[in-house]
């Protein structure tokens, strides 16, 4: 059997971060908030593209024959056009930029159909696919409160948990800013890693949920609080429905990487009580924003106590010096957590802001929960 490594060749956290959860480390762009496709009130669709150094755009797919679409190019590098005669359907389309084709890099699932480049591992590696039980990944939807839609969430189980009656844990774990609750069981190569490490006998039996933790708002810090009850309000409540899981915060974990990791954080704040296990990769709050970061610290004085007295686990990781979160994360252990002195873990290890690192976080650190 062909064992491989998947990677991201175009590095899908880096490609879609700066745009999202990274977005005040360089200069923002109309992109950062851009809608690529919008049903206007009359009917017809207006598709837009940020391409502001591009010379001609146009757009192929399944869209009406013989009638030209023809794309006008704003002041701040974003080009539009209306479509008319859609009715109710699916359709498949194509932006051509300067006479290439490109895939919509806006739309809600860009990250799923982003090239990927297996390489072969040797077989020994920890995410490789091994001759072991494998469990299920399910792929599942639920009735979201928090944005009034439909969204998707996947759910590994681990080999063997159809035909048990047992009770599990349950570790919510959450991707970063710009990919899909998709990211962990491709590029993150979870369902390998946690076959792996439980036919080794390193973590305990567990459901893991990767929900979806991109939210399409207008403003890039909107998602979080969006996100945040989305988890609490409509996910938790799902998975607790649905799979036999226990309900109490000791069987309880919640991790996340990059914005996921913010989001997690933000989950801590006001839900610490309901887990008891918080794991943060790669992430911070911002400092640069001072009355936000002031805001957290003095949120975090108040929980401190509480804090110190129910959790088992909160651990913070990064890649190293060269992770794109690392100033921030160190800004933000040193004056706030640190100041108010709560208790936590802190390791770092090479691999910068990639799934290098993230995928070592897993499994390093999914051992530690629930024993």
């Amino acid at each position: 059997m062909k064992k491989f490594l998947l990677l991201s060749a175009a590095l899908l956290c880096l490609l879609s971060l700066p745009s999202r959860s990274q977005g005040w480390f360089r200069q923002p762009t109309p992109n950062d908030t851009l809608r690529s496709t919008r049903i206007l009130p009359d009917g017809s669709v207006l598709f837009s593209i940020y391409a502001p150094k591009a010379s001609e755009v146009g757009i192929s797919g399944d869209l009406p024959w013989g009638v030209p679409i023809v794309f006008d190019k704003s002041d701040n590098g974003v080009w539009s056009a209306k479509v008319k005669g859609l009715g109710a359907g699916v359709y498949r389309y194509h932006f051509t930029v300067d006479g290439v084709s490109v895939y919509d890099p806006k739309a809600p699932l860009a990250g799923e159909s982003t090239a990927i480049l297996r390489i072969e591992p040797t077989g020994e590696e920890y995410f490789a696919m091994k001759d072991v039980p494998h469990g299920a990944i399910a792929q599942r939807y639920y009735n979201s409160k928090a944005t009034g839609t439909v969204r998707r969430l996947h759910v590994w189980t681990p080999a063997g948990y159809e035909k048990s009656c047992d009770t599990l844990p349950v570790f919510y774990l959450v991707h970063g800013g710009g990919d899909t609750d998709n990211s962990w069981v491709g590029p993150g190569a979870a369902g390998n890693i946690l076959d792996n490490l439980l036919a080794e006998g390193k973590i305990v039996p567990m459901v893991v949920v990767m929900p979806n933790g991109s939210i399409e708002t207008t403003d890039m810090a909107g998602e979080v609080p969006i996100f945040v009850e989305d988890l609490t309000g409509s996910i938790v409540p799902f998975i607790e429905e649905n799979y036999r899981v226990r309900t109490d915060p000791a069987h309880k974990a919640l991790g996340g990487l990059s914005m996921g990791g913010w989001e997690t954080l933000d989950t801590m704040l006001d839900h610490y009580e309901e887990f008891d296990y918080f794991l943060v990769f790669s992430s911070g709050w911002f400092p640069a924003q001072k009355e936000a970061f002031e805001a957290y610290g003095q949120k975090v004085k108040s929980i401190a106590p509480a804090l110190n007295r129910t959790l088992k686990l909160l651990l913070f990781t990064q890649g190293g010096p060269e992770d794109i979160a690392y100033n921030n994360c160190k800004a933000m252990l040193s004056d706030i957590f640190d100041k108010y002195g709560v208790k936590y873990e802190y390791s770092e290890a090479p691999g910068g802001h990639t799934w290098l690192t993230w995928r070592r976080n897993l499994y390093e650190y999914a051992p530690r929960l629930f024993k």
